[in-house]
């Protein structure tokens, strides 16, 4: 009896997969449908003739790659372009329609000597966030030394080469030192104006000259590309971590008449590769001397009142009702035939204290509290408040000036 029950379950089973049989392929085949859709959309992109590791390999497109300063990076455009065709949505509204870049700054690990020097590089950062912010940048702060031996003026090259091969999507990197602090907070870059360059630096009769003071590479624009990594190697290769560091500082001075100090410094190295190197390198250095990215601070900061009380006034007169979206304001700019695009506190050491003896300790500080409250300012107008006394932290109602 027990095997008559057996036999007829497992004979309905039978009919019934007979009669549903239909229905359990198509279902299975809809799984199999779905799980190939969902694979053919979340695997890499990969175009001919590009290799199939760096490709499926989202995660590592640097493998082979390393951040040291003195180990090469090779074949870089062709790496980041493969990246950037693997990453395009990300991609979209990078730069918000303009060429993309990180704006690279820092200080020391140690805490500051000078007992005003960490706040005073405090509000430095906040500058250079608030600039960003504004503009829709990345900003890679960096208070480590990636290489020890490149210390001081020379830790800028680590720095950079590491928010390069970090950020593919960036075209280019802004490097500013701690000391300058942005003016012009509605100041934009004219990439087009260096479409077929790598490098832009600012100089006066740089080539004529031959003078250290005839170039300054506290700011400047370096583009993401294997030019840019060759010639950082050449530049790093007169730094501390060479082992003809000692040689490079005789030959710059042998080149660079008004060169002061022995030793082989980042500005000396830079005017030597574009002084005696220009065939080399040349071609894509763009030497600004129309475009002045940077003001030294003295005989500047004493004319920021002047624009502020103008500019407040005007809020005043509006009844401080102006308000616009962070990154479509609008007003400070009218004045950039006059403003400071940055100002650089070259001299001023903030952090160690050790300024130029030609400038007054007190005047430095006093110079740096009145640039930071300006361009601060052009950030909390929209908020309808402001400093009214740029040497002072407080903070008032525009309508109530």
């Amino acid at each position: 009896m027990s095997q008559v029950r057996h036999s007829n379950r497992w004979r309905s089973v039978a009919n019934f997969l007979v009669a549903n049989f239909v229905h359990i392929t198509a279902g299975a085949l809809g799984v199999l449908l779905v799980s190939f859709l969902l694979w053919s959309v979340a695997r890499p992109y990969i175009t001919p003739g590009t290799d199939f590791k760096i490709a499926m390999d989202q995660g590592l497109y640097l493998d082979g790659i390393s951040y040291v300063v003195g180990n090469l990076v090779k074949d870089w455009d062709r790496k980041r372009s493969v990246w950037l065709k693997q990453h395009e949505q990300m991609m979209v509204g990078v730069g918000g329609g303009r060429a993309s870049m990180v704006v690279v700054t820092g200080s020391q690990p140690q805490p500051c000597e000078n007992p005003i020097g960490d706040h005073l590089l405090l509000r430095s950062l906040k500058n250079k966030v608030d600039y960003c912010r504004i503009h829709g940048y990345d900003v890679f702060y960096n208070n480590v030394l990636l290489q020890p031996k490149m210390s001081e003026c020379w830790a800028k090259l680590p720095a950079i080469r590491a928010a390069m091969l970090s950020h593919p999507e960036a075209e280019w990197v802004l490097w500013v030192d701690a000391d300058a602090l942005f003016t012009d907070m509605e100041f934009e870059f004219p990439f087009d104006r260096y479409e077929n360059h790598n490098l832009v630096v600012e100089g006066w009769g740089t080539y004529q000259r031959r003078s250290f003071t005839s170039l300054n590479a506290g700011v400047f624009l370096i583009r993401n590309c294997q030019w840019s990594m060759d010639f950082m190697e050449a530049w790093a290769s007169m730094g501390p971590q060479s082992p003809e560091y000692a040689k490079w500082g005789r030959i710059q001075q042998s080149v660079i008449k008004d060169k002061l100090h022995p030793d082989s410094d980042d500005q000396s190295a830079l005017l030597y590769l574009m002084l005696e190197e220009r065939a080399k390198w040349g071609d894509k250095i763009f030497l600004e001397q129309e475009v002045s990215f940077q003001s030294h601070w003295v005989g500047v900061t004493n004319r920021l009142s002047n624009f502020s009380r103008a500019q407040l006034e005007e809020d005043r007169k509006s009844g401080g009702r102006k308000r616009n979206a962070e990154k479509v304001t609008r007003g400070y700019g009218a004045q950039t035939d006059r403003l400071p695009i940055m100002i650089h506190f070259a001299g001023c050491q903030p952090c160690s204290g050790k300024h130029n003896p030609a400038y007054g300790a007190e005047s430095c500080w006093e110079g740096m509290n009145q640039a930071l409250a300006f361009a601060d300012n052009q950030v909390l107008r929209n908020f309808g408040l402001a400093h009214l006394n740029l040497s002072e932290s407080a903070v008032s109602a525009i309508t109530h000036i």
